[in-house]
């Protein structure tokens, strides 16, 4: 039994003795860290020129980070305004997924949620338009598209989507990019953040600890 889990298939053999597919993953992987390296720079600009959004150093600093097993894959997420602590959370998620898509979630939990739940039900017009995603999952920590994480806002009438946003203890509004997009992904992907952090409050507390 043992013999046979260990046996490669042919197409296994094939990859195992070829290290050209290796490489190209890794310099795919590294473009995409460029990719998120020169959005956060344009992330960090965009929320210190705009003074509605609030004192910016609550927000903490951009972070990029890399992982090989998100349901098996490869993936990297940058990770702009970045408030994690016990009972708050504010960020907006930026994540490459390999062999799936792009995408930008915005994460609220505690009183961030708090703040921003009104003007965010007030968006909801916005969001359809753009085809923004809702969680309804009762986990907030899983970053994939299928229904029973996220709904398309648009299949949502503005009671269900203030009932569900009001309902839950975060709030996560996401929407995801192709892969074949790829070239246009650095303008694309910064309009999607400029909309979410527009959708939230102003004048954040800066008590909040910064992880």
């Amino acid at each position: 039994m043992i013999e046979a889990k260990i046996h490669l298939s042919p197409n296994e053999m094939e990859l195992v003795t070829n290290a050209e597919w290796i490489l190209t993953k890794n310099g795919i992987m590294e473009k995409a860290r460029w990719l998120l390296e020169d959005l956060q720079l344009q992330m960090k600009t965009y929320l210190a020129n705009n003074a509605g959004l609030g004192d910016t150093t609550v927000y903490g600093s951009p972070k990029i980070s890399r992982g090989e097993n998100y349901q098996g894959l490869p993936y990297l997420v940058l990770d702009y305004p970045r408030v994690f602590n016990k009972s708050n959370i504010l960020a907006i998620r930026t994540m490459f997924w390999w062999g799936k898509f792009f995408s930008t979630t915005l994460h609220l939990a505690g009183h961030y949620k708090e703040l921003s739940e009104r003007k965010i039900v007030s968006g909801v017009d916005i969001l359809k338009h753009h085809n923004f995603y809702l969680c309804t999952n009762e986990v907030e920590w899983e970053h994939h598209f299928e229904t029973s994480n996220y709904v398309p806002v648009l299949d949502l009438t503005q009671d269900e989507f203030m009932k569900l946003t009001r309902g839950k203890p975060f709030i996560k509004i996401a929407k995801k990019l192709a892969l074949h997009q790829w070239n246009d992904a650095g303008e694309v992907l910064f309009n999607n953040f400029r909309l979410l952090a527009d959708l939230m409050t102003v004048n954040f507390p800066g008590d909040e600890k910064v992880l």
